[in-house]
């Protein structure tokens, strides 16, 4: 360690200028603890502050009380209902203002209401499930449209779209072979 950075470490530590610290490291021949002593000797150094620890059991009117708080976390956090009702309105904001759309390549076959899409799939997903995972090994693809962001599952129903041409590029190519 340099000199420079033995005057700063004594500066910071007892709270002096640097020509003090300077002095009492001269004084000291280099060494930081000696330099230190002499500091405190000639009370240029500042006393530590006295911190007091206690069991005693005291009113502290900055602390709030484990009851008050759950009390106040109970009435103040939503219910789970409340959060299911927010996402079950999301959910209808979401079907209500987009469309499905299903498309050959290109060329868009059909478009339909993204609720009526849904009521199909609840009604019949043993069927309807299958039936669009075929057609997509025949290129059809699926895609929604609207106000709402439906970015997300765009990208996996592309994703599904190419895994579902890479299958069919595979049977092609056994079928060659």
């Amino acid at each position: 360690m340099d000199n420079l950075e033995k005057v700063e470490k004594l500066r910071e530590r007892a709270d002096v200028t640097y020509e003090e610290a300077k002095q009492a490291l001269e004084q000291a021949g280099g060494d930081l603890l000696d330099a230190m002593v002499i500091l405190e000797k000639e009370g240029k150094t500042r006393r530590p502050q006295q911190e007091s620890y206690s069991t005693k059991y005291e009113e502290q009117s900055e602390y709030i009380s484990v009851q008050e708080k759950v009390e106040d976390q109970k009435q103040n956090a939503p219910s789970i209902g409340k959060n299911i009702g927010r996402i079950l309105k999301a959910a209808w904001k979401l079907i209500l203002h987009t469309s499905f759309r299903i498309s050959d390549k290109e060329k868009e076959l059909f478009v339909m209401p993204s609720w009526v899409f849904v009521l199909i799939l609840l009604a019949s997903w043993r069927v309807s499930v299958p039936g669009m995972l075929i057609a997509m090994l025949f290129g059809i693809r699926y895609s929604f449209t609207g106000q709402e962001d439906v970015s997300t599952a765009n990208e996996i129903l592309n994703k599904a779209g190419s895994f579902a041409e890479d299958v069919q590029s595979e049977l092609h190519k056994e079928r060659k072979e």
